[in-house]
């Protein structure tokens, strides 16, 4: 069928007028690490089992930021053929160095594994396997001026049994190995829940940065020492203060080619994910450590800027954010795109109805939609937002198997979903909550417009239309949640031992 014109993004930071708004991205890119590389900032962030997983974004602003790749096309072990909440790649690193990029990247089950690649763009190194480790976590690279290099990382305390712990280990220059033991350089049962370090140099001075006090309510602490392995003193430089802005949680600070420096950081937001914040920092002359965001007490801790128009350094470019809407007119599945675990190529397909995609049905999990590996989906993109989808299932008879396929919303270890279901006897339209058919009725087209309305507090409405277009939205709501780390997800899928569905695009506003 055709389409009008794709409708605006649901979030754009950059205000147009040399100012932007928090967050800068209003998306679910958890435990965002950033990098300056000559005058472009690359991202990086968790993906957990969703594949193609470690998502690449790129910026000439840190405002504007379009998603443009990913280093990881699998979770590289098997047993992510499963969703797995909660587990797979937690926070990377990523970082520039010897003429190519590298991200660090945790498995708390599995261990610390590495990835590279000359070209951000192109297709990134299979990963290897560093060290094998059960609870280490949020590692960080760091190759210092002697050629030396070294790995940091905390530790996850429902693998390991250690927390607010950091550690630094000697490592090969090429990533490839550990050279020892290394020690641990803080112990700090007051900043609970100490992770996420990131290492910076600066004037002769190694500087940790990590959150301490957990993902709601925590802060951000700098540690600095002149000697790698420490002893380190500490500072709290962002909290949250007054803002609304809940627990600054872990993230990268960047310089600018002025010199200028920034810090990116998550906020939790439930259902709607772990978003995005820029906060401004200062290093004031003489005291040497770090101001972040604004309104410094006495002691030159910061809180974070809200989300109230801030100035913005430089603007570099067009509006951008992460694509959103899909045509499906490409011959591939925009970037966008996630399979909740480990994928086959066969599971969706392009090039069957030109301009439509077309899912493969297959077995999903009895009675746990979230848990089913190959439902499409893509994160929430703004606090409030409309879905909507055109779905044609067709119907192969009375001995065809049966296929279920349409809409959902995922997360928290809940679903909801609004989907066309072939029977022996036809098409019949069911509105699930978990496994729960809320309703359930026939219908004699398969050609059906399917929405979803997601409001600022979680609740979805799900509508349906028939080819006239004429919506019935229907009576029960659906609150979505956050779990396993992430926010809720939103996308397609078809079930069924065999058969197939076909979905024209699916389009956000």
């Amino acid at each position: 069928m055709s389409a009008p014109a794709f409708p605006a993004h649901p979030w754009f930071a950059d205000q147009g007028d040399g100012t932007y708004c928090n967050p800068v991205l209003h998306a679910d890119y958890s435990d965002p690490d950033v990098i300056r590389v000559g005058e472009e900032y690359w991202m990086t962030a968790s993906s957990f089992t969703a594949t193609p997983g470690l998502p690449i974004l790129r910026s000439r602003d840190l405002v504007n930021w379009e998603l443009v790749n990913h280093a990881l096309r699998q979770v590289p072990h098997p047993s992510y053929a499963a969703v797995r909440p909660g587990c797979g790649v937690w926070a990377p690193a990523i970082r520039h160095h010897a003429g190519k990029f590298w991200i660090f990247f945790p498995m708390p089950d599995e261990g610390i594994y590495v990835t590279t690649a000359v070209d951000p763009l192109g297709v990134w190194d299979e990963p290897w396997l560093l060290q094998a480790a059960k609870g280490w976590i949020d590692p960080c690279p760091f190759w210092d001026d002697d050629g030396q290099a070294y790995l940091f990382h905390a530790f996850a305390n429902s693998r390991s049994g250690k927390r607010d712990r950091l550690h630094v280990r000697p490592m090969s220059p090429d990533g490839r190995r550990l050279l020892g033991e290394g020690s641990e350089i803080v112990y700090a049962p007051h900043h609970p829940y100490l992770e996420g370090p990131k290492l910076h140099k600066r004037d002769g001075w190694y500087y940790v940065m990590a959150p301490g006090g957990g993902v709601p309510t925590g802060w951000q602490v700098a540690f600095r020492s002149r000697c790698i392995t420490g002893p380190y003193e500490e500072k709290i430089v962002l909290e949250r203060g007054l803002t609304s802005i809940n627990g600054p949680h872990q993230g990268a600070y960047i310089d600018t080619p002025e010199g200028e420096w920034w810090f990116m950081h998550f906020q939790d937001t439930g259902p709607f994910g772990r978003i995005t914040h820029l906060q401004p920092v200062i290093w004031p002359s003489g005291d040497e450590w770090p101001r972040v965001g604004r309104d410094y007490d006495d002691n030159g801790v910061g809180e974070p800027m809200p989300s109230a128009a801030n100035p913005l350094l430089k603007v570099g470019g067009p509006f951008l954010a992460p694509a959103t809407s899909d045509e499906f007119d490409s011959s591939a599945l925009g970037l966008q795109w996630q399979w909740q675990a480990n994928h086959e190529a066969g599971w969706a397909d392009l090039a069957a109805r030109p301009g439509w995609l077309r899912l493969l049905a297959r077995p999903g999990h009895p009675g746990r939609l979230e848990l089913t590996p190959h439902l499409l989906t893509q994160k929430f993109p703004a606090r409030t937002f409309q879905v909507d989808t055109l779905i044609d299932l067709p119907f192969g008879g009375p001995a065809a198997p049966a296929v279920l396929a349409g809409l959902v919303v995922v997360g928290g270890g809940a679903s909801a979903s609004l989907a066309v279901q072939t029977t022996a006897e036809g098409r019949r339209l069911v509105y699930r909550l978990d496994a729960e058919a809320v309703l359930d009725w026939p219908v004699m087209d398969g050609l059906l417009h399917l929405r979803v309305r997601v409001a600022a507090d979680g609740v979805c409405t799900f509508a349906y239309a028939g080819p006239k277009g004429i919506f019935a939205e229907l009576p029960r709501v659906f609150v979505a949640r956050e779990g396993g780390w992430m926010g809720a997800k939103v996308g397609l899928f078809a079930n069924g031992s065999a058969g197939h569905s076909d979905f024209d695009y699916l389009r956000f506003s």
